[in-house]
């Protein structure tokens, strides 16, 4: 039987807030779908995951890609949002780039819990939704996107974004 874990990416008031180093807009109007899929997780006793951004003040993610400093650790712009706020019991996994797989305890925290699914939300689906999910199907782990539990930048760069997950990497979006 499989055990699937609900991961929330970057749900981060860096990302959410209007006029955010890292504004992504569409945030704003998943977060209902989200608190519907923790709801619905926490009742199946479902492990909920939160994969945040953490970055240094000065990291090179910012002058190599082009991003505004965001997320930095110990800014109340690296914080999960309130309506979001992880319990006691959920695994919070911070990480320093796209995926939340690269250098980080995730994989770890996955066997120890003996999960073999996944189910995705948050932002940004054409990076680190992406980016999480690609690394998760090349480790064997059945993949879901909640299609309106995730946010793109833009609705092109979304709408590709899960084209490619679906029809590329296999993942099942619903």
């Amino acid at each position: 039987m499989a055990k699937e874990a609900l991961l929330i990416i970057d749900m981060l008031n860096d990302f959410v807030f209007e006029g955010a180093p890292l504004e992504v807009p569409e945030t704003r109007k998943i977060i209902p779908n989200i608190k519907r899929e923790i709801e619905k997780a926490r009742a199946e006793k479902k492990p909920v995951i939160y994969i945040c951004d953490a970055h240094k003040p000065n990291d090179k993610e910012f002058s190599k890609f082009g991003w505004p400093p965001h997320a930095v650790k110990g800014t109340r712009g690296a914080d999960v949002v309130d309506e979001l706020k992880p319990q006691k019991k959920d695994i919070v996994i911070r990480k320093t780039t796209y995926s939340g797989f690269y250098k980080t305890g995730l994989e770890k925290a996955l066997k120890r819990l003996k999960i073999d699914s996944l189910r995705l939300t948050g932002c940004v689906t054409h990076i680190c939704i992406m980016f999480t999910a690609s690394d998760a199907v090349l480790r064997d782990y059945k993949v879901t996107v909640v299609e309106d539990a995730v946010a793109g930048l833009s609705i092109e760069d979304h709408d590709a974004a899960l084209r490619i997950m679906k029809n590329v990497m296999g993942v099942k979006v619903a």
